[in-house]
């Protein structure tokens, strides 16, 4: 199969015509090999557009709905981005492209050391995976100017905006109330406070450990 000649029909039938043409994004997309970042069994499908599972409660999503979400943050190239339940390190890779310091943060020692191997085999060297709590982000190397959550999500942790710097971003998509389908959103910070923006529709798969609380009613 020719991942190049895949790639860019991606890039040309579900990017750019999704509103996604800023050349530094597409760039960046046509710079990573989006193969190398899911199963094997699952590389024949790598730029089809389809969300792809890469390990137990990780996954791809489309490629418009990363490439709109990678939009909302508008990344410079000076920014340091923090990336929240990496996976198996996509979109971490393609930020890298656009950031000037990307750290891939995620609970599973093994996506860290597979993370780790993969950029390594990949020549990108403008990465660190690190291994923590996801719901605490990464306290000691904050502020970050972007922070980009890899899955949908019904509730932000506190942390995760106390460690944005004054005037960064945090997108993610947020499941509205029937918790099927969510929004792309960008929250920017400004003193102590977030604001946000709405984006685009969007029903990526969900990071369950950010479900909102059952309540119970009499």
């Amino acid at each position: 199969m020719d991942f190049d000649l895949a790639r860019e029909i991606m890039v040309d039938s579900q990017i750019r015509p999704n509103d996604v043409t800023d050349p530094a994004i597409v760039g960046a997309f046509m710079r990573t090999p989006r193969e190398e970042f899911v199963p094997s069994a699952r590389r024949s499908v790598a730029y089809s557009e389809m969300e792809i599972q890469t390990s137990e409660g990780r996954a791809l999503w489309t490629p418009r709905d990363t490439a709109k979400l990678v939009k909302m943050a508008q990344v410079k190239p000076t920014d340091v981005v923090l990336v929240i339940a990496a996976g198996s390190g996509y979109e971490a890779a393609l930020l890298s492209h656009i950031a000037d310091t990307v750290i891939a943060l995620d609970d599973q020692p093994g996506l860290v050391d597979a993370m780790t191997s993969r950029f390594a085999d990949l020549g990108i060297d403008r990465i660190a995976p690190v291994e923590g709590k996801i719901a605490e982000g990464l306290p000691a190397q904050a502020p970050f100017d972007v922070i980009y959550v890899c899955g949908m999500v019904e509730t932000l942790p506190e942390a995760w905006g106390a460690q944005l710097a004054e005037g960064g971003r945090l997108v993610a998509v947020m499941a509205d109330d029937n918790r099927r389908l969510g929004r792309g959103k960008v929250f920017t910070k400004a003193g102590d406070t977030l604001s946000s923006r709405d984006g685009f529709d969007a029903s990526p798969p969900k990071l369950a450990e950010f479900d909102r609380k059952a309540s119970f009613t009499f």
